[in-house]
């Protein structure tokens, strides 16, 4: 008999400031009982919440259950730094360009395919733009050669026939309100989202069509019969077949054994700023900026009835345990208060409101962990960085895959090599964090 215990559950590490920055929300239910459903959910980020709406428009009369185990958007979804990227992204290069053409072709195809469902998703849930604005990302540059990156994307995106346009040091100060940057590379496909406020809408949204449970723990599903029964910490899922969508913790059910690298990132967020220190900045009231570097620091301004706010990310830390420290969290914090003030020096005595850390997975070969694991247990994990864009893909394509046998999308996924297994503890935290340190070490101002 088949069975899978869980080895651990998840846990975050500072509250997410997305979340905290919006108002209360009714919570969802609790599994407090034993039901029935025809497929049932592990995971209720954007793989997991795609993979039932899109079930649910394969098949409105399956009965679908969902479970989440913390509270939606307080997980790493809610954690994200909210950029659903439609050009190749490619973490592990020096400018995001893939190695070759045709393979990020079909990469922007796809992703565009994910926009246009989480555009689906907005116009359904009447997202207001300041939580799901098509305004394009800025590859920002502050160094000579991150200058030289984003000269070498935009010639990679002249290959691929893809609009953009290159801004200088003025105009970039004119954008961003800092003088910090010395060039950006303007793309106009990525949407910008704001995380938390995505999760939350489209999990209240399904859970009128479907059952959906928070703080609802997975801890371990095993054969019955034909199906399965998933145990909750107070109730079980008696269901026909299993879709994995929790990333990361697909491993600590026995599945990709050290094949998967658990990258924790940081991020910070400040205050509201007051309306003469938005007049002191300058700029656009909302912008969002990726390092030309991979390794450097993501910078988002945001505005709206949430406020006027920065956000920083950067800082990134290998963990196998799939959860980082407090101490850590703090030790971002310190760098993410110098990268602030490097960008802003004339916003001085703007304080951080809000820190947190969020788990990221990602493979050696930058494949996904997608497919059937076993009869009836679907996986939709291992976003490889691009959480927003492959999570919602991913999902979509679990779904296809378990009530139709198969889709483009599910086909992209299983073409994909099995990701490679990982050097052994401790070599590999060894090898992964010295990387790490050493790649955010020579990205420098970036």
């Amino acid at each position: 008999m088949s069975r899978y215990d869980a080895k651990r559950l998840p846990r975050q590490t500072g509250a997410a400031g997305w979340n905290a920055i919006l108002p209360q929300q009714a919570a969802l239910p609790v599994l407090e009982s034993d039901l029935t459903a025809d497929v049932t959910i592990i995971g209720g980020g954007f793989a997991g919440l795609s993979a039932a709406r899109r079930l649910h428009q394969l098949d409105p009369s399956l009965k679908v259950a969902l479970l989440e185990a913390g509270p939606f958007a307080e997980s790493s979804a809610g954690r994200n730094s909210g950029f659903m990227i439609d050009l190749p992204h490619d973490l592990a290069s020096d400018n995001y360009a893939g190695d070759a053409l045709e393979a990020d072709q079909a990469a922007i195809a796809m992703n565009r395919k994910a926009i246009a469902f989480a555009k689906a998703v907005a116009e359904d849930c009447a997202l207001a733009q300041e939580m799901f604005d098509p305004a394009g990302k800025i590859n920002a540059a502050a160094t000579r050669s991150g200058d030289k990156h984003n000269r070498d994307f935009a010639a990679h995106l002249e290959r691929l026939g893809e609009p953009h346009t290159l801004y200088s040091k003025a105009e970039m100060q004119e954008l961003t309100g800092s003088p910090h940057y010395t060039s950006g590379l303007y793309a106009p496909g990525t949407v910008m989202i704001q995380p938390a406020a995505y999760i939350r809408a489209l999990s209240a949204h399904l859970a009128g069509r479907i059952s959906v449970f928070e703080n609802s723990p997975v801890t371990g599903f095993e054969k019955q019969g034909r199906g399965w029964v998933v145990k909750s910490l107070k109730g079980r899922v008696t269901t026909g077949s299993v879709i994995l969508a929790n990333n990361g913790h697909l491993e600590s059910f026995g599945f990709c054994q050290r094949r998967l690298m658990h990258i924790c990132l940081y991020a910070s967020m400040t205050e509201r700023l007051t309306p003469e220190q938005v007049q002191r900045l300058g700029g656009e009231a909302r912008w969002s900026v990726t390092p030309a570097d991979p390794m450097g620091t993501s910078v988002r301004r945001v505005s709206g009835s949430y406020g006027d706010r920065i956000l920083i990310r950067t800082c990134s830390t290998f963990h196998p345990t799939i959860e980082t420290s407090d101490m850590r969290l703090r030790n971002a914090g310190w760098v993410h208060d110098r990268k602030f003030k490097e960008r802003f020096p004339h916003l001085e005595g703007v304080q951080m409101e809000h820190r947190w850390a969020g788990m990221l997975c990602l493979s050696r070969n930058g494949s996904a962990a997608f497919g059937e694991l076993d009869q009836g247990v679907y996986s939709a994990c291992c976003q490889n960085g691009l959480g927003i864009a492959r999570g919602t893909l991913q999902g979509i394509g679990a779904a296809e895959l378990a009530v139709q046998g198969g889709s483009e999308i599910a086909s992209h996924f299983l073409s994909q090599p099995m990701p490679p297994k990982l050097p052994p503890e401790p070599f590999a935290s060894l090898g992964a964090n010295t990387y790490l340190a050493w790649k955010e070490w020579r990205s420098g101002k970036e």
